[in-house]
């Protein structure tokens, strides 16, 4: 007599022959889904052409998952590593910084001699110069010292590793540029900070913030304000002689400084084109 559906016994043979065909249920649906690939036995050139056509059209996503499956398949060699490269690039490009980052950090671990490794290094500073602002905010008139400079940091040391260690590398001029241009929206950050301070009456915190961009970015364009922004606050503070030191700095420096006759308010600032 089989055991009623109520009966406890019941109960444990039903998770018993469950748990038994479980395995073959799992290795019938990796089979599936092994069977329906339809790149199952492509060779390693035929993975990565057909990855690269998906990246050259924009289909970032798709492009991910053909590198991935090439470097899976086929882990040694030249594709695999070129699939690294691109598979970054195509994270970069699909605004992905995260894992475009990941990825980078992980072909430098892995491949430390690459004849490539210079570009590597400047797309990983190119991610985080275009996640906080880059080129196309300059050109938009976008106020860089509103943002979390963190990625800026992380992109400058990129492209000044790029810079110091690839004398002979074609982005090495590139990353100059932007490495110039990242120091003053940094400069321009902590001035921003300082002037928020000052809005809020918080004169030793503003003082000390403009400090920084004297100290730190002594050739960037935000250091006249800054200077500005010592003297004044200083006076607020009562601090006369560090007050008088700012003043004499600013007028030795920028003799013809619009700081000295309107005070510290702000007009068109550094990273402006027009």
């Amino acid at each position: 007599m089989l055991p009623s559906s109520r009966s406890p016994i019941y109960g444990t043979l039903r998770r018993l022959i469950l748990l038994a065909l479980t395995p073959l249920v799992l290795s019938s649906c990796a089979l599936f889904q092994e069977d329906s690939d339809p790149t199952k036995g492509w060779s390693a050139n035929k993975l990565y052409t057909t990855a690269k056509e998906s990246l050259d059209e924009g289909n970032y996503e798709q492009a991910v998952k053909y590198y991935e499956k090439l470097e899976a398949r086929y882990p040694y060699g030249t594709y695999a590593q070129q699939a690294q490269i691109e598979t970054a690039y195509a994270h970069y490009k699909a605004n992905e910084p995260a894992p475009a980052i990941a990825a980078c950090d992980r072909f430098i671990k892995l491949h430390p001699n690459h004849p490539n490794l210079d570009y590597v290094y400047y797309l990983k500073g190119m991610i985080g110069f275009n996640e906080d602002l880059g080129y196309g905010g300059y050109v938009m008139q976008q106020d860089p010292t509103e943002r979390d400079p963190k990625s800026m940091r992380e992109s400058f040391v990129a492209f000044k590793y790029l810079y110091d260690n690839f004398p002979n590398s074609k982005y090495r001029d590139d990353a100059a540029k932007r490495m110039l241009w990242l120091v003053n929206a940094l400069a321009s950050h902590d001035l921003h900070v300082a002037n928020y301070y000052v809005r809020r009456g918080a004169w030793l915190a503003a003082a000390n913030r403009a400090q920084n961009v004297v100290r730190f970015y002594p050739d960037a364009p935000a250091v006249e304000e800054a200077l500005a922004v010592m003297a004044y606050s200083y006076g607020q503070l009562g601090l006369t002689d560090l007050q008088s030191d700012s003043d004499r700095i600013l007028r030795q420096n920028y003799p013809n400084s619009r700081f000295l006759t309107q005070g510290i308010q702000r007009t068109k600032p550094w990273y402006h084109l027009y």
